[in-house]
C-alpha cells in the first residue's frame, strides 16, 4: 500500500510538503503525530489523526504518537479563542497512560517488527531544558518575523481572542518545532502528521531542522473534519463523543454514527473505517437504491463501534436500539445494564417513589395517575389499561386492579411505564 495514495482517495489529505511522497517511497520512514493530553481519553475529534497513524503503520512505516506533556502545560493557540487550563505532571502522566491504552487498539506497540509504534512524551526531554539554554540553542534560529506570519498567531492577534496572545502561547510553535528536531535527531523522524490547523507549527519544525542542522524534514496534514450542514464534527448537545465508555457509553457512541447524514456517512466511511474503495462504492449504490434502510450509516456505526469498543459492545448497542421498536423488547430490557437503560430513555419524564411503597405494592392506577403524571386521571388510566394500551417494562398490563411491586423493578431500581406506542415514563425507586 502507498500511504499518500491511500489517504488521497479517502479524502484525508489537506497539505503535503514537496518531497514527502518521494521520501516515503524511498524507505521505511518514521513519522509522528502530537496528541493533546488534557483529558484521560481521546474523543472522536482525535480519530482522524489516529487513523492516519494506523494507515502509516499498515503501509510499512513507523508511527510515533507524541503525548504533549510539556506543550500541554502551555496550550496551543491554533484554532482556539482562549488559553487552556494548565495541567500538573501527575495528571498528565495519568492521561498519558490512559491514552496509550486507547491507542493500543489501533497501533501495534508490542511486536518486534521494525515499524512497531512508540509512544513518546515531550515532557521527558523538555523538563530539564532551562529557559536560557532554549533561548540560546533554539530561539536564535527562528525569527519573530517568521513566527508572526503564521495564521494561528495572526488570527489571535487580529481580534479572535478576547485577551490577545500571551508570550507563553506565542512560544508554542517553537516548542513544537523543537519536538520535531529532537525526534529527528533521536528517532530519525522525518515526517510530522497533523490536522490542517497545525500546518504552521509543523512547518516551523521542518524549518528549524533545516536551519539548525541542515536536515530535510517533511509535513502532511489532514483536513479538519466537518459536517455537511456546517456544524462542528464530534460535538453533541452533551459535549464531546469520547472513546472511553465511562464518558460516552457504547450505546451513545453507536447512536452518534448511526444518526449522521447520508452525505456525511459516505465521507466518514472513507475516513474512519478500513473498508476498501470497492466496498464503499457498493454500499453507496445499495444506499441509493434503498435510502430508507440506511446501509451507509449502519455499516459506519458497526465498523467504528467494533473498532473503538468491541464486537460485543456493538451487538449490545444494536440490541438496546431495538427496545423501542423490536419484538423482544421485554427480554432485551431485562438484559441491558443500567447506564444503557438510562441512555436509551434519556429525556423521558421521570418520577421517584419510595422503595418501601413498592415493596408493599402500589395499585396500578395510582402509579399511572397519582405517583406519576402519565395519565391525567385514574378513569382514563383504567380505560386505556383495559383497552391494552398500557405496558410496564414493555409487557402489556390489562388488569386495572393489579398491584405493582418491587419484584418488577429493572436493575432493582427502575420501572418503565408506557402509554400507547410512544409515551414513556421512567419510575425510579429509592
Amino acid at each position: 500500500m502507498n500511504f499518500i495514495d491511500e489517504l488521497t482517495w479517502r479524502g484525508m489529505i489537506h497539505s503535503v510538503m514537496p518531497g514527502t511522497k518521494e521520501q516515503l517511497e524511498k524507505e521505511m520512514t518514521t513519522a509522528y503525530l502530537g496528541i493533546d493530553p488534557t483529558a484521560d481519553s481521546l474523543h472522536i475529534g482525535h480519530l482522524c489523526g489516529v487513523m492516519m497513524l494506523r494507515h502509516f503503520q499498515r503501509c510499512g512505516h513507523k508511527p510515533l504518537a507524541l503525548v504533549g506533556g510539556a506543550t500541554g502545560m502551555i496550550g496551543d493557540p491554533s484554532g482556539k479563542s482562549a488559553e487552556r487550563n494548565l495541567l500538573d505532571e501527575k495528571t498528565l502522566r495519568h492521561n498519558q497512560e490512559a491514552i496509550k491504552n486507547q491507542l493500543a487498539k489501533f497501533l501495534d506497540f508490542e511486536s518486534d517488527k521494525p515499524n512497531r509504534a512508540e509512544l513518546v512524551n515531550n515532557y521527558d526531554w523538555m523538563k530539564d531544558f532551562t529557559f536560557l539554554d532554549f533561548a540560546r540553542d533554539i530561539g536564535k534560529h527562528i525569527t519573530v518575523n517568521y513566527m508572526m506570519a503564521k495564521d494561528s498567531v495572526q488570527k489571535r492577534l487580529n481580534g479572535e481572542a478576547r485577551d490577545g496572545l500571551s508570550f507563553t502561547e506565542f512560544t508554542y510553535q517553537l516548542l513544537q518545532g523543537y519536538d520535531f528536531l529532537h525526534l529527528y535527531e533521536t528517532k530519525n523522524c522525518r515526517l510530522q502528521l497533523g490536522g490542517s490547523d497545525q500546518w504552521g507549527n509543523i512547518t516551523t519544525g521542518s524549518e528549524l531542522i533545516r536551519r539548525k542542522i541542515g536536515g530535510e524534514a517533511f509535513a502532511l496534514t489532514c483536513p479538519l473534519i466537518t459536517k455537511a450542514d456546517g456544524g462542528k464534527f464530534g460535538k453533541t448537545e452533551s459535549g464531546n463523543v469520547w472513546l472511553d465508555p465511562r464518558y460516552t457509553s457504547p450505546y451513545k457512541f453507536y447512536q452518534f454514527w448511526l444518526n449522521v447524514s447520508d452525505a456525511d456517512a459516505e465521507k466518514y466511511l472513507k475516513i474512519f473505517t478500513f473498508l476498501t474503495q470497492e466496498e464503499i462504492a457498493a454500499l453507496v449504490a445499495e444506499h441509493a437504491e434503498n435510502p430508507g434502510e440506511r446501509p451507509l450509516q449502519k455499516r459506519l456505526a458497526k465498523e467504528v463501534t467494533e473498532m473503538v469498543h468491541s464486537p460485543e459492545a456493538y451487538e449490545a448497542a444494536v440490541r438496546a436500539s431495538q427496545i423501542l421498536f423490536g419484538k423482544d423488547a421485554a427480554e432485551i430490557l431485562k438484559s441491558i445494564d443500567e447506564q444503557t437503560l438510562l441512555d436509551v430513555f434519556e429525556g423521558v419524564p421521570q418520577s421517584r417513589v419510595a422503595m418501601s411503597e413498592l415493596e408493599a405494592g402500589i395499585p396500578l392506577l395510582e402509579l399511572l395517575a397519582v405517583k406519576t403524571d402519565l395519565f391525567p386521571s385514574k378513569g382514563e388510566a383504567r380505560k386505556m389499561t383495559v383497552g391494552g394500551g398500557v405496558s410496564i417494562n414493555k409487557e402489556k398490563v390489562t388488569d386495572p386492579n393489579s398491584v405493582v411491586t418491587s419484584a418488577s423493578l429493572l436493575d432493582g431500581k427502575y420501572l418503565l411505564l408506557q402509554r400507547g406506542k410512544k409515551n414513556y415514563h421512567l419510575v425510579i425507586a429509592e
